[in-house]
């Protein structure tokens, strides 16, 4: 397939013959088939690899032969799947028909969207109280929010996301990997940097991805100091403008996980909660995949005590 018709097929970034490059440059192999990306990821023992078919096409029996096919000729032990397609139940018994069994998430299973056809006022309307108060609150502090895709802006994206990982401890993409997809992502106006200044300093920043009448939002990092601003509120309410301004009809949040802060943060805006297929392992050498399943458990439980005592670099 060509750049042309692989963008044509894709319905989300992460299928988009952009990322694919970016995904090669990274140092995956990359292929380029019939029903859109799909990396190959090398794993440690013999000859073996994965597949990761990640924000796919919904199913179909052709799809499902034509990857089992392409997981042979390749030496894959099997092949993740995360389809962007809303859940329902005709899919999930073609998956299981198949032989897929549900696999551990990259993506949750959730996320929220936004509707962004709705008037200004509308949405404002819609949001939770506190929520208004604290858009109102940094407008009145003086907040200021604006696009910019500078260099200078970037690097502060990293510095802030370096310090969100040292503060919250948890494991992020390296800088390395943040730079090659903003290089690439940047290039083809996918991504743009949003960034909130006080008093003229930078102190959050946001990555937006558009891709056709679909705004994301996958990356954010903020400084601790001047958290009394609500600069991200600003932030939230911003974005939402500027997805209206590019013509897009769905803001997507890039996820919901239950009970953590950032998830009751997007709540207070009143998206709508949407359900898709989730992940399946479309299973090729079983023997092989459950022994991967067996060594990845331990690996996940080896990285998480580890993490007590060593703090996650970017």
């Amino acid at each position: 397939m060509n750049k042309t018709e692989i963008n044509k097929l894709a319905t989300h970034p992460l299928q988009t013959f952009y990322w694919g490059e970016f995904r090669h440059e990274w140092g995956n192999e990359v292929l380029y088939v019939k029903h859109g990306i799909l990396t190959l990821h090398k794993l440690p023992f013999k000859n073996y690899k994965i597949g990761m078919f990640i924000k796919c096409p919904a199913p179909t029996q052709k799809m499902l032969d034509e990857l089992k096919n392409i997981a042979k000729e390749n030496n894959l032990i099997f092949i993740k799947l995360e389809p962007n397609k809303i859940n329902n139940k005709k899919d999930v018994e073609l998956l299981l028909k198949n032989g897929a069994v549900k696999g551990k998430t990259l993506f949750t299973p959730t996320t929220f969207q936004i509707d962004l056809t709705k008037s200004d006022e509308e949405l404002m309307k819609s949001f939770n109280g506190k929520t208004r108060y604290n858009i109102r609150l940094a407008q009145r502090k003086g907040v200021i929010v604006e696009v910019d895709n500078s260099d200078k802006a970037f690097k502060k994206y990293l510095d802030l996301t370096r310090q969100t990982v040292q503060r919250q401890g948890f494991y992020a993409h390296s800088e390395k990997y943040h730079r090659l997809m903003w290089k690439h992502l940047k290039k083809a106006k996918i991504a743009n940097l949003l960034v909130a200044k006080y008093k003229n300093k930078i102190i959050t920043t946001w990555i937006l991805f558009k891709w056709k009448d679909y705004l994301y939002y996958p990356y954010g990092a903020a400084s601790m100091k001047h958290k009394n601003v609500m600069a991200n509120n600003l932030m939230m309410w911003e974005a939402i403008r500027f997805g209206k301004k590019q013509k897009c009809k769905t803001f997507d949040l890039w996820g919901r996980e239950e009970g953590k802060g950032f998830t009751r943060f997007k709540e207070g805006y009143n998206p709508e909660v949407i359900e898709f297929l989730g992940t399946w392992d479309l299973i090729i050498n079983k023997p092989m995949y459950y022994l991967y399943r067996i060594v990845d458990f331990f690996r996940w439980i080896y990285l998480r005590s580890r993490s007590r005592f060593v703090k996650p670099k970017f």
